[in-house]
């Protein structure tokens, strides 16, 4: 055998040798290729899905915090009403006059002072607009006297001079006793008849 001929062989084998590392590097070259898109395609989908999970948790949220502040909206809406309500009854109540003041005043003396034993003399205090009314109403009570003023919206109240008890029989103190029996029903009347007449409106 010829050196060219062995050369040649040589040559040969290193072509094929090197045709085959090309090709096992070709094949390497896709597979990290395909995996690389594989990983990129599953990093995509998942960040795809964070994403998507973000957004609808914020969304909740907005959503949670805009019911939350329609509802705390609503309920100071119903309080001033309320307070409304109650600063109209309240006006109502400090502006009766004549006898109508009179007929609602003297059950609440006279409830005042039987509370009293019957040999203590009875201070009784009142609204300054009522003075004359009361001393007129006091002449009925010989153990009772008019002691001065007192800030209410009408009604009295009375002082044992011995005991030191007081008895409050104002119209403030019913007012408060009743309004707060019958805030429910006033708050579910009012509302319930403005809810019904909303949706009257948006028919």
């Amino acid at each position: 055998m010829s050196l060219d001929t062995v050369v040649e062989d040589i040559r040969g084998e290193a072509r094929a040798r090197a045709n085959e590392i090309q090709a096992d590097a070709d094949e390497r070259v896709e597979k990290i290729i395909s995996d690389a898109e594989s990983d990129a395609e599953a990093i995509l989908e998942k960040r795809k899905s964070e994403i998507e999970e973000q957004i609808e948790r914020e969304r909740e949220q907005a959503l949670s915090s805009a019911n939350l502040e329609a509802k705390q909206n609503r309920l100071e809406a119903r309080r001033d009403i309320l307070d409304d309500v109650l600063d109209h009854v309240e006006s109502e109540l400090a502006s009766v006059s004549g006898t109508r003041r009179e007929r609602l005043t003297e059950p609440l003396l006279t409830a005042a002072i039987s509370e009293f034993d019957d040999d203590e003399t009875v201070k009784i205090y009142a609204r300054a607009d009522d003075t004359n009314l009361l001393n007129s109403l006091l002449e009925e009570y010989e153990r009772a006297e008019y002691a001065g003023e007192y800030d209410c919206l009408g009604g009295v109240v009375a002082e044992g001079q011995r005991s030191r008890v007081r008895v409050n029989n104002t119209f403030d103190s019913i007012l408060d006793t009743v309004w707060e029996e019958t805030l429910g029903d006033v708050s579910e009347q009012l509302f319930d008849q403005w809810v019904h007449q909303v949706r009257i409106q948006s028919m």
